[in-house]
């Protein structure tokens, strides 16, 4: 697919260095970080013991590994995630020993730009990946985080990408949260493409056909974003047909609309409904799905599926490399 072997190319160009805190316990981390090394889209990181890891792959004894245990940096890591979080209640020595564990040892490589980015989740939880880098990276601009969904592939109504947001992360967000989520998945958009953002508020109302509690967030949301970006084409609340058919959209908006069709940043009004969506596009849309995609931290730090396949780890190493500074 052309919008991904571009992504890749991008990436190649940027060089950025990637620390995969999960490759001492994964095959599927192993095998991608062989293919990203070889390709050059990153600067791979490993984290676990040297000699463990060259046994286990004799092409490994090329890469870049460190071991939390004997880092010449550790203690200086420690002291740093103690004075992070000592107002949360961690001590010295918690911080010590949380240290050692990878996801927190490698999000705080990113912390302080021994990493520029990090990429796990293959083999644990979201919550397990992620919750080190929500405690330690989360910006304080807007004080939450969110992910999105890139869906690529040819079908009957765009053989362009399109963003998805939120997917995974979000689970009731306010209007001024979904305004805020819009702004950044644009952002990201712009960052991978050439396209012109559209955006869609979407909702099970188009324009006030329905008035809820619901609807009228999604409104407010919409209202909020185009204010704060009137230069950005945007719509809601909209249902997804008029959000996406150019006959559809005609015919519920007229002369309203601010596009006709083909949005390619969707916004959900939750989780519920984004999650069921995307895969729902997915599998019946025959689209291939990348992501989720996190946004809103202070560095990329980005959460693979458990049911990720070698592919969806190259995928999401290349946009985790475009998102570093």
């Amino acid at each position: 697919m052309k919008f991904i072997k571009n992504l890749v190319k991008l990436a190649k160009q940027k060089q950025k260095s990637i620390v995969f805190p999960e490759s001492a316990f994964s095959d599927r981390i192993i095998k991608a970080v062989l293919y990203i090394q070889k390709h050059k889209i990153a600067n791979v990181i490993l984290i676990g013991d040297e000699s463990s890891h060259i046994m286990q792959n004799k092409k490994l004894k090329n890469f870049k590994i460190i071991n939390p245990k004997t880092f010449a940096h550790t203690e200086e890591l420690a002291q740093e995630l103690y004075q992070l979080r000592k107002d949360k209640g961690m001590s010295l020595q918690d911080s010590k020993q949380f240290i050692l564990d990878p996801f927190y040892f490698s999000t705080m490589l990113v912390k302080k730009g021994y990493a520029d980015g990090m990429v796990g989740g293959a083999e644990v939880s979201t919550a397990r990946n992620l919750k080190p880098a929500l405690q330690i990276l989360k910006n304080g601009k807007d004080n939450f985080v969110n992910s999105y969904m890139i869906m690529v592939g040819d079908n009957k109504i765009t053989d362009n990408p399109f963003f998805l947001t939120d997917c995974g992360l979000c689970e009731n967000p306010t209007s001024n949260e979904l305004a805020i989520m819009a702004e950044r998945v644009c952002g990201e958009l712009k960052t991978f493409t050439k396209l012109t953002p559209k955006v869609a508020f979407l909702s099970y109302s188009t324009y006030g056909s329905a008035k809820s509690e619901t609807t009228l967030k999604v409104k407010e949301a919409y209202n909020k974003f185009s204010s704060s970006c009137p230069e950005i084409l945007s719509q809601g609340e909209i249902q997804l047909d008029a959000a996406l058919i150019e006959p559809v959209a005609k015919t519920k908006l007229g002369d309203y609309a601010k596009y006709y069709g083909k949005a390619n940043v969707l916004v959900f009004p939750e989780l519920n409904s984004a999650n069921i969506g995307y895969k729902a596009i997915s599998y019946f849309g025959n689209l291939y799905a990348i992501g989720p995609i996190t946004v809103g931290l202070e560095k990329p730090v980005n959460d693979l599926s458990r049911g990720a396949t070698v592919k969806d780890i190259i995928y999401l190493t290349a946009i985790t490399v475009l998102q570093c500074d």
